[in-house]
């Protein structure tokens, strides 16, 4: 196995702890439709990253709070296949309280719903898109993370699967997990990833030292 000390860890949502691709595939392929764009690139477009962004990009003429409130809304009432990906709950179990959190993407009210929809613990404190300037693969988001558990984003360690997250947490100076839940190994290397596991089952987590570290280790990680 491959041991990581780290003194918080920060996890990506979608893809990472839940899986709401399918959910994802249905609402963003249909927004697709309407507006005369290929649903698959649109859908690939919009993994990882705030949706605004997305909409911005495609429809940059558009109202964008209009159009971004109708996305979410269908985001929203679509929990359907929502689920904890294995590994998941067991992860964050075993973590000490305080010394992780979440970092999104979807705006708040999302991202709540879809982990109550998967059964997963909330942590106090998350960062979505509500809460940052900047969104993934900017460094804002996991620089924010960090801040929230009052430790330097270079001790933290970003578990994330989609190329733009990874930019973001290779960015906050953080080291990076990528899982292959979502992007080809050959995606998530140029990206920036340090490891590459094929999920959260993959991540096991060690004591807290009496120096306050956290131990992560890695099974079959490349």
């Amino acid at each position: 196995m491959t041991k990581i000390d780290c003194k918080g860890v920060l996890f990506d949502l979608d893809g990472v702890l839940a899986d709401s691709t399918p959910a994802v595939a249905r609402v963003w392929s249909m927004w697709a439709h309407k507006h005369g764009f290929d649903p698959e690139e649109t859908v690939r477009r919009a993994h990882g990253r705030p949706s605004l962004a997305t909409i911005r990009e495609l429809l940059p003429n558009a109202d964008h709070d209009v159009e971004n409130a109708t996305v979410e809304r269908m985001e929203i009432e679509d929990i359907e296949g929502v689920v904890a990906l294995p590994g998941a709950q067991e992860l964050l179990r075993a973590l000490p309280p305080g010394r992780w959190t979440i970092v999104t993407s979807c705006t708040r009210p999302l991202a709540l719903v879809r982990l109550r929809a998967a059964g997963l613990p909330i942590p106090g404190k998350i960062v979505t898109c509500d809460d940052i300037t900047n969104g993934k693969p900017e460094p804002e988001p996991y620089l924010k993370g960090a801040e929230h558990l009052g430790v330097a984003a270079a001790d933290c360690v970003v578990i994330e699967d989609a190329p733009a997250g990874i930019r973001a947490g290779k960015a906050s100076n953080a080291r990076v997990i990528a899982l292959r839940t979502t992007e080809r190994d050959a995606l998530l290397r140029e990206a920036g990833a340090d490891w590459i596991v094929k999920d959260c089952a993959s991540v096991h987590a060690g004591r807290a030292g009496s120096d306050g570290k956290i131990s992560l280790l890695l099974s079959n990680s490349q």
